[in-house]
């Protein structure tokens, strides 16, 4: 573990620049996953995700000769923002090595802080490996996002305002990628609390730590694919694995859909913007991944809010399809005068307001006389919808929905 005298000395050095973000009571969570749930949202950090605690208690600790060569780090985005505020605030010249498929947000984001960004890899990995070559080569400072005790004892001052704030909690969920997260906060808790339970969540699309927990070493996989980019870490790293298993209870795991759910309800429901990652903790509490009961109090790390937004356009759009908040038609009618007017009487008289049309007569598809027209209705439901098809096919209507 990371003894805790060193993450209570993390949290004075950080003081001064990292704000201390809210844990809040969250009732309607509390409603649909059956227990009392809060939520430490990091997404309000200043850099939109907890990097910065790390990455300034790391930068902090440097010498002066070190400052001056430069620092260099790999992240996916929210490690490069606290790095790149944090070199920023000590005048270090620094070089963010972030995957080719970063999120145009968070490369924005980290060249505005003054950073060097340069995009290489298809994951964190890649990234790294590049990282540490160009780091020996130039004799520059490598930031490592999670392998670091330095780095470790910052996050863990998650822990230290969680229970300042709440101190009888029975369960904390972290988010993990490469473990920096999870072992700063689970190494504070046991040595405050041994009888909280500290579960980790990882992404399915990104599963090195769930299997290297499970079989108990350091696993490798081929390749990672997940909306949660901020935990999309190809392998487990033994450093981190052996103080996982130290003091994390369990490890559990959510796939994409659910991801998105629990990002989609965190915007419509509590308010706030959270990125995939931030949102994995939620995911597993909605879709009894863990089991609760009424009484328990659960906190919950809300890592970081850096969401691209089309993703979350994307997000939002499946998601009121699956809530049957809207529907996609693909309809074929006569094309002749009053055929589309007829139509959309018809979606007039049921109440259902179209907000997309497209109208097509050339597609090699249809016959000739007929035109396919693509429409995107806003409805109230699941019966709602049914009513439309139902008058749809009493009109004799050729169509079929596109999801």
């Amino acid at each position: 573990m990371i003894p805790l005298n060193e993450i209570i000395q993390a949290k004075k050095n950080i003081s001064n620049i990292v704000k201390k973000t809210v844990f809040v009571h969250a009732p309607l969570l509390n409603q649909k996953v059956g227990a009392k749930i809060y939520l430490k949202k990091e997404n309000l950090q200043i850099t939109g995700a907890f990097k910065i605690r790390g990455a300034y208690n790391k930068i902090l600790s440097l010498t002066k000769e070190e400052k001056k060569r430069g620092v260099i780090a790999a992240s996916a985005g929210n490690h490069a923002q606290g790095v790149a505020y944090s070199a920023k605030a000590f005048g270090v010249p620094a070089i963010i090595v972030m995957p080719k498929a970063t999120p145009l947000l968070k490369v924005i984001g980290t060249k505005a802080l003054g950073a060097k960004v340069v995009l290489k890899g298809n994951n964190y990995d890649e990234a790294c490996e590049y990282a540490l070559k160009y780091a020996k080569e130039n004799k520059l400072v490598f930031i490592h996002p999670f392998e670091d005790d330095k780095v470790m004892a910052g996050q863990g001052t998650i822990a230290l305002e969680m229970l300042e704030d709440v101190k009888d909690l029975d369960m904390i969920l972290v988010p993990i990628g490469g473990g920096g997260l999870i072992s700063g906060v689970g190494s504070a808790v046991k040595q405050i609390n041994p009888h909280i339970k500290v579960i980790g969540v990882t992404a399915k699309g990104a599963p090195a730590m769930f299997e290297s927990f499970k079989e108990k070493k350091a696993l490798k996989t081929n390749n990672v694919r997940t909306i949660a980019d901020g935990i999309a870490v190809r392998d487990a790293n033994e450093k981190n694995l052996n103080i996982i298993m130290e003091c994390v209870d369990d490890i559990v795991q959510v796939d994409d859909e659910e991801i998105a759910t629990a990002v989609l309800f965190l915007l419509e429901k509590q308010k706030i913007v959270v990125e995939g990652a931030g949102a994995v903790g939620v995911a597993a509490l909605m879709h009894q991944k863990i089991k609760v009961t009424p009484n328990q109090k659960i906190g919950v790390v809300i890592s970081g809010g850096n969401i691209d937004v089309g993703m979350l356009s994307i997000i939002i759009e499946k998601g009121q399809i699956k809530a049957h908040r809207k529907m996609k038609l693909l309809i074929t009618l006569i094309d002749r005068p009053g055929a589309l007017r007829h139509l959309t009487d018809i979606f007039e008289q049921l109440n259902a307001n179209i907000i997309q049309i497209d109208y097509d007569r050339t597609s090699t598809t249809l016959s000739y006389g007929d035109a396919n027209v693509t429409i995107a209705l806003e409805t109230k439901g699941k019966e709602h919808q049914e009513n439309i098809r139902e008058e749809l096919k009493k009109h004799k209507y050729r169509f079929h929905e596109e999801f």
